[in-house]
């Protein structure tokens, strides 16, 4: 879910109301949305950077940063939330927009070399724009987060907006080699060509994640205008020579893409929420793009369709009873707007609007009469049928047995499922290539790199963290593992596992030992005799993480279900204790 950050004062003006945060956070829940916190650029940088005196300078102006539906790209920035509330409050109606014909319009010929690449581009431009420095960061902000969120981080849609005033019409979308493209990149000074432009952005904090998109192409997109000056280089960077400033009158707003419908819906977003700023509002001037088998096609399309949805079934999926008239004002408070069937009362006619492409069912549209209506305002009732539910077996014996080791005199600790490779490798003595582990494929931090396989190095970071408390600790969890599993749909299974650690001056072997004695006989599992046919016993193995001599493994029939040990005193420095521990893990899964 995408959260954006707005400056409080200018939210406030904008909407011509202030509101204490209780009230605005009241006022984002009955809309949909979440005020997840309210800071200030100062706040978030020291939360960020960890260092006071880096954010010294910062602003304190209060930020609302709020949690967004994924699916609802119009409210992304300032101007799409703004336009949103106060539709939803009634002050305004949702605006039309509207096409203005140029006496020449803008033409993009894309050309048939751009298949091997990115196949489809799209474009519009937005005519006497006044931006604020407040506006145009927002212009700005809305075009990263399309791209992190619809663009799936540039590699279905890459977003270029130039000044048009220094360009020279017709454009064209071509794909070259890349020591054949050359231009100053934004904010550079220094002529590049493609091969250079890799290696000069490889090391660069925010471009050089979309570097891989197209680096190993024989040909890269490049959009040239009628004076062969290059505008950008999708999806890496834009030139300089066309850059938005606040003193841009005219902007021309290129998508190329992969994905053609992203790229409509990503262009009708930007020019919907930004043509307000227009000196004719909410006007858009379209261009054509000539296709590749010489068609021409006018962009954007700002298509507004028209659903039929029934009054009696919206009624009956949300639980509520309101007449036709009502349901079409909660429509048209939610941006669509609905009207009752003249010649059917129980039907509506409900318009989509180009800012609402989250609309693709009728579902949708009960969805937002809901939140229109209110969630809390709906009455709560017992179904018209029965239905005979029961706790799913696994879960219901964790938590009989979470409650019988906490009475055993354990303490219960919840850690997180992703950890470090060292974690669960090196740390652990053992080889990081030779384990089943999950391994996240972008990690934001060092500390959370894999999926653990073991539940042991959080019960051991969570000692460390309490390692001034008393001895002894005792601390157990019962959660989940995951493990690779090829076999598996999706290549990894769950596995449920019992962990506990026993730290005190001496190891305490017979401490842990006990406590699976305990839980064994609660599991009505018997310890095996000689000549019995089931049970569990101990069966001496060796392991790097244990001290050798010290570790067994923990056996159900012929099953390896875990293991039992005391710690290796190399484990115990990786993890900066300087008491014994003993431990035992072991599945409970074969015991439902």
């Amino acid at each position: 879910m995408p959260t954006i950050g707005v400056k409080r004062d200018l939210l406030f003006e904008a909407l011509g109301k202030k509101y204490t945060d209780d009230e605005f956070q009241e006022l984002c829940f009955a809309f949909g949305l979440e005020l997840d916190e309210v800071t200030t650029e100062k706040q978030m940088l020291t939360k960020e950077q960890g260092d006071v005196a880096a954010a010294a300078d910062a602003s304190e102006e209060i930020i609302y940063r709020i949690d967004i539906p994924a699916n609802r790209y119009d409210l992304l920035c300032l101007e799409g939330l703004v336009t949103g509330l106060r539709v939803f409050q009634g002050q305004v109606k949702p605006p039309k927009f509207e096409f203005v014909e140029p006496s020449q319009r803008q033409v993009l010929t894309i050309m048939p070399s751009t298949a091997q690449i990115r196949p489809y581009a799209v474009a519009a431009v937005l005519r006497n724009v006044t931006f604020t420095q407040d506006s145009y960061n927002s212009f700005i902000d809305l075009q990263d987060k399309l791209h992190q969120n619809i663009c799936r981080k540039r590699t279905l849609v890459a977003i270029g907006t130039h000044d048009l005033d220094t360009l020279q019409g017709p454009f064209s979308y071509e794909a070259l080699p890349p020591e054949q493209i050359k231009f100053v990149p934004l904010n550079q000074t220094r002529e590049l060509n493609g091969v250079q432009l890799m290696d000069f952005y490889a090391t660069h904090a925010q471009l050089k994640q979309y570097l891989p998109i197209i680096r190993d192409s024989p040909v890269y997109p490049v959009i040239y205008d009628a004076n062969r000056v290059v505008l950008s280089l999708p999806p890496i960077i834009n030139g300089d020579h066309s850059k938005i400033s606040l003193k841009t009158k005219n902007v021309f707003i290129e998508c190329t893409a992969t994905d053609l419908t992203k790229a409509k819906v990503v262009l009708d977003t930007i020019v919907c929420l930004f043509s307000e700023h227009c000196s004719q509002k909410f006007t858009v001037e379209p261009c054509n793009v000539v296709q590749t088998d010489g068609t021409t096609i006018a962009y954007p399309e700002l298509a507004v369709r028209e659903e039929r949805v029934s009054v009696k079934r919206a009624n009956a999926y949300i639980g509520i009873n309101e007449p036709a008239s009502q349901l079409a004002d909660m429509l048209t408070r939610m941006y669509l707007e609905a009207q009752v069937d003249a010649k059917d009362g129980d039907t509506l006619n409900v318009k989509i609007p180009p800012t609402r492409h989250d609309v693709i069912h009728a579902c949708d549209i009960y969805e937002d009469i809901a939140i229109a209506f209110g969630y809390n305002n709906i009455k709560k009732s017992l179904p018209a049928f029965m239905q005979i539910a029961k706790q799913f077996p696994l879960n219901k014996l964790t938590e009989q047995l979470r409650e019988q080791v906490a009475q055993a005199g354990f303490t219960e600790a919840l850690t997180f499922t992703l950890c470090s490779r060292d974690d669960i490798a090196r740390k652990l003595n053992k080889n990081i290539e030779a384990l089943p582990a999950v391994h996240i494929g972008n990690p934001k931090t060092l500390e959370f790199q894999v999926v653990r396989t073991t539940l042991l190095p959080g019960l051991l970071k969570t000692l460390v963290a309490n390692r001034k408390m008393p001895l002894p600790l005792k601390l157990f969890e019962i959660s989940d593992v995951v493990l690779v599993a090829e076999n598996s749909e999706v290549g990894a299974r769950n596995e449920r596992r019992l962990c506990a650690v026993n730290c005190n001056k001496t190891a305490g072997f017979e401490i842990v030992h006990g406590l699976l004695d305990r839980v064994m006989q609660l599991l009505s599992v018997p310890r095996k005799a000689a000549n019995a046919e089931k049970g569990y016993y101990l069966e001496a193995t060796e392991d790097p993480s244990y001290f050798p001599g010290r570790c067994a493994n923990v056996m159900y029939d012929t099953l390896v279900i875990g293991k039992i040990g005391v710690l290796h005193p190399t484990v115990l420095q990786a993890f900066e204790l300087t008491t014994p521990c003993s431990v035992v893990e072991f599945t409970i899964e074969p015991f439902v």
